[in-house]
Order: structure tokens, then C-alpha cells, then sequence
């Protein structure tokens, strides 16, 4: 998905611009980049990060980098931040989000008499450079921004270095989450609010929906006011948020446990003990265990010194390496027993289905799985929180498919928990997985769990629903 990191501070920036960004390493896959502006102009570094840390690409560029405002980015596929001039002047611009209509919106370009786009991507045309692109068509960066919010099909969260200060933008419908942070002599701006205490900021407030808001060392300035429609994403809570963040103010780790909690209170099953599929299921598996009275623990520990992110590869079959190489089973503690092991989702099953083979290789007597959210059966449209190619990569559109010969069809009845198509859909998953049982969270208990109004949530992945959480 990817994220970002500004600050504006009287004093040279680049230590909390180097660290704040490294607290958004877990949202992104390929690209870092850091850029810094001072009164001869910018200092701006790129790497991939493909097989290695942000930290360890960017320590020495840090020596060479001064000035008292910066942005930082760890995204998905882009090189960014990128330098830009234009009629507005000269600044540099990172974006967080997917540009579904990046191809309309090219040849609205050109119709313009924009004769080219220097900066390539896999899709053709670097995103952020066409968002820059729409921006410099305005008067002012807040017009452009807007203009920017308006024409994207999907989401476009971003931060732009100026000389009159760093711009902030959260998408037009508050997809992803923006937090401004404050300290004695500097302001920041960040995705993640877990990058804030160890840099000694606290919370001062969260961005609205398309809120456009300037930074300088004296303050937050209100450019254009947010919107009363939010579509927050839920899988932030449920998979790419850290623990420690909080979005809306609703911390990550606490609405896992709900989570958890809420699983448990649905359940019968009997087991030995409770674990969480390292590292995102661990808070579903402690407010699963705390909620149920059964002992947590941990049959698989999770190796990290060397193995790098297990989506960080493009190949499929070194991902699944990769997963399998960071899990380390004990058997003292599989062996003969019934385990529930509580997992935040189940997108296409490859590796959850590698981890419970193992886990019956090492003499557990029963596996038991519970999904922290219903069964993904929508590509999301709107973030690119998942490697899929396609929708029947899902382990739901995969069961639909064996079970319809196709997979499209009765999308509705299979998102419906109680229908018996749901109930078969789930089986055919749990035969392949080889699980002793399978039971899915409801979307009411998710949404109960978050806590925000169900208007205010994106559910679309699970749904089908655009703008509603049905």
C-alpha cells in the first residue's frame, strides 16, 4: 500500500525525517525515498528495498542530507519523491493510494498539450507524476490538489514540499489515514501514528476526508476543509495497520483483540491451546484466548534477523519460501494437541496451507483456523493492499469457482454468512486447507469491534458494497 513521513521543524529535520519514514517500512514493498529542502534547493535519494531494509539503503545518504523541511515515502512500485517544476514553482511530491483511471486521465493529458511523462512505471506512467501533472494545471497547490482529489478514480493521499511549506492531503474519501503530530519546534505528518512518540511527538489531530492543510514551524493552516463522506479502509485495522498506530483515534492492537474476543464468543470448539499466526493474528489470538479461558502460546516462533517481508518477492513460490523459512515449529508444544490458531485473513491460502501441514507433521492432534475478517471475495478497487493478480487468486473466488464452475456467480449469497452457499464455499476452503474446522468473523462483529459508525467503513472487499458497509 505504502506510506509516508514530513516534518517541518526549526532545526535540521533529517533525523526524524529518516526515522519517521522507517516507522512506515510494513506498508511498503519495493521503493524508499527521502528528499529535503533548503535554500539552495532539494537533496533527494531513492533506493529499492526490495530485498533489503529502509533503514540500511538510506543511513549513509542521511550524512548528506540538511535542511529544516522533508518528505519521506516507502511505496509499492513508484520511484518517489519526485522533483517537479512548473508554473507553482519548484517542489517535490510523494502520493500514498491507486490511480484507477491512470490511462483516462494520460490522454486528458495530452489533449492538454502535455507532450510527455519522464518518469515510467510498470503501468507506463509513473502515479505520482500524473498527479503532478493535474496539480500544475491550477493556479494555486491547494487548487491543484483538489482539482487532483476530484479526477482520481481510487485514492490519492499525498505531501508536497514548497517553499511556502509542506502540503498535506488526505484522499477525497478518507481511505487511508492521515495524522499531523506536534512537538516543541517541529510539526510532522504521517500515515502511521506509531512514528510520533519515539520522536517526541504527540497526536494533535487527524486529518478529515480530502482535507488540505499547510505545515510551516508555526503551525497547521486549514486550506480546504474535510468532507462529511468517509470510506476509511478496514483492512488497515485488520492487517497493514501496526499495533501501536491508532486511525480515527481507534488504536490497531485493541480493535484485534476485540476482534478476537468476538470470535471466541461465537465458538464451541474445544482446544488446548490458542495462537496467533506470527505476526499480525498474535492480537486475535490473545483477545481470543483472554475471551475463552484458554492458555496462549506459541507452537511456531518467527525468525526475523535475515528473512525479509514474505510479500516482498514478485515470484509466488518465494514468498512461500520465504514464509515457510521465517516460521519455526516447537514441536514440545504441537505435538498431541488440539491448537485454534487465529489468523487476521485468508487471501489466497498458499501459505496458511503450507503452516498447517507443518503443524500435523509435528503431531498436532487437531488444527482449528479463525479468520479475523469474512472471506475476501472483491479485488479492492481502491488500495493495493494484496499481490493478487486477479480475483480468482482469492481463496473464496477459488472455492466459488469449484463449486459453480465459474467464479462470479451468486457473489451475493456467498457473502452472506448464513446462506447455505456461504457455508459450502467455506468448506471447500477448509477441505483444501486441511483444517479440522473453519469459521470466518461476521462483518458485524469487525465493524462492532473498529467502532466507527458502518458508513464511515470501507467494506468492499468482503461485500461487494461501494460507499456502504452492507
Amino acid at each position: 500500500m505504502g506510506g509516508f513521513f514530513g516534518v517541518v521543524s526549526r532545526h535540521d529535520c533529517v533525523s526524524d525525517l529518516f526515522y519517521g519514514t522507517d516507522y512506515h517500512s510494513h506498508l511498503g514493498t519495493q521503493r524508499g525515498g527521502l528528499a529535503v529542502r533548503k535554500r539552495t534547493g532539494f537533496t533527494r535519494f531513492i533506493h529499492d528495498i526490495t530485498n533489503a531494509q529502509f533503514r540500511s539503503k538510506f543511513e549513509t545518504d542521511i550524512q548528506r542530507m540538511r535542511g529544516r523541511m522533508g518528505i519521506g515515502v516507502i511505496s509499492d512500485n513508484e520511484d518517489q519523491p519526485l522533483l517537479i517544476s512548473s508554473h507553482l514553482g519548484s517542489y517535490a511530491i510523494v502520493t500514498v493510494g491507486v490511480v484507477r483511471n491512470l490511462e483516462a486521465l494520460r490522454r486528458q493529458a495530452f489533449r492538454r498539450r502535455v507532450t510527455h511523462f519522464s518518469e515510467a512505471s510498470l503501468k507506463g506512467v509513473n502515479p505520482t507524476e500524473l498527479v503532478a501533472t493535474l496539480i500544475n494545471g491550477e493556479e494555486t497547490f491547494e487548487d491543484g490538489i483538489a482539482q487532483a482529489q476530484e479526477a482520481i478514480e481510487g485514492s490519492c493521499s499525498l505531501l508536497l514540499l514548497t517553499s511556502k511549506g509542506l502540503y498535506v492531503a488526505r484522499d477525497r474519501l478518507g481511505r487511508t489515514p492521515v495524522v499531523l503530530g506536534r512537538k516543541k519546534d517541529a510539526w510532522a505528518a504521517a500515515m502511521e501514528s506509531c512514528a510520533f512518540p519515539n520522536l517526541d511527538y504527540r497526536v494533535e489531530r487527524y486529518l478529515g476526508p480530502g482535507e488540505i492543510v499547510r505545515l510551516t514551524v508555526d503551525g497547521a493552516e486549514t486550506l480546504r476543509p474535510a468532507g462529511s463522506r468517509m470510506q476509511i479502509c478496514a483492512f488497515l485495522w485488520v492487517y497493514y495497520g501496526y499495533p501501536a498506530s491508532c486511525y480515527e483515534g481507534l488504536n490497531v492492537e485493541q480493535v484485534r483483540y476485540r476482534c478476537g474476543a468476538a470470535l471466541a464468543r461465537r465458538d464451541e470448539v474445544k482446544a488446548d491451546l490458542v495462537a496467533g499466526i506470527p505476526d499480525s493474528g498474535t492480537g486475535y489470538g490473545l483477545g481470543y484466548a483472554g475471551e475463552a479461558s484458554i492458555p496462549y502460546q506459541r507452537p511456531f516462533v518467527k525468525y526475523t534477523p535475515t528473512w525479509p517481508r514474505s510479500f516482498m518477492p514478485q515470484d509466488q513460490r518465494v514468498r512461500d519460501l520465504v514464509a515457510r523459512m521465517k516460521l519455526i515449529p516447537i514441536r514440545e508444544i504441537i505435538e498431541g494437541r488440539r491448537i485454534m490458531f487465529c489468523e487476521d485473513s485468508i487471501v489466497r491460502g498458499t501459505q496458511l496451507q503450507d503452516t498447517v501441514a507443518r503443524l500435523m507433521e509435528a503431531g498436532a492432534k487437531e488444527v482449528h483456523v479463525r479468520a479475523a475478517c469474512p472471506p475476501l471475495l472483491f479485488g479492492c478497487k481502491f488500495l493495493n493492499f494484496s499481490r493478487s493478480r486477479s480475483e480468482l487468486e482469492l481463496a473464496g473466488r477459488k472455492a466459488i469457482k469449484a463449486l459453480e464452475g465459474r467464479d462470479d456467480r451468486r457473489l451475493e449469497e456467498y457473502a452472506n454468512p448464513d446462506s447455505r452457499c456461504a457455508a459450502a464455499m467455506v468448506e471447500v476452503i477448509r477441505k483444501k486447507l486441511g483444517l479440522t474446522t473453519l469459521r470466518y468473523q461476521r462483518l458485524e462483529d469487525l465493524l462492532e469491534a473498529i467502532g466507527l459508525p458502518p458508513e464511515k467503513v470501507c467494506t468492499y472487499c468482503w461485500s461487494g458494497c461501494e460507499g456502504t458497509a452492507e
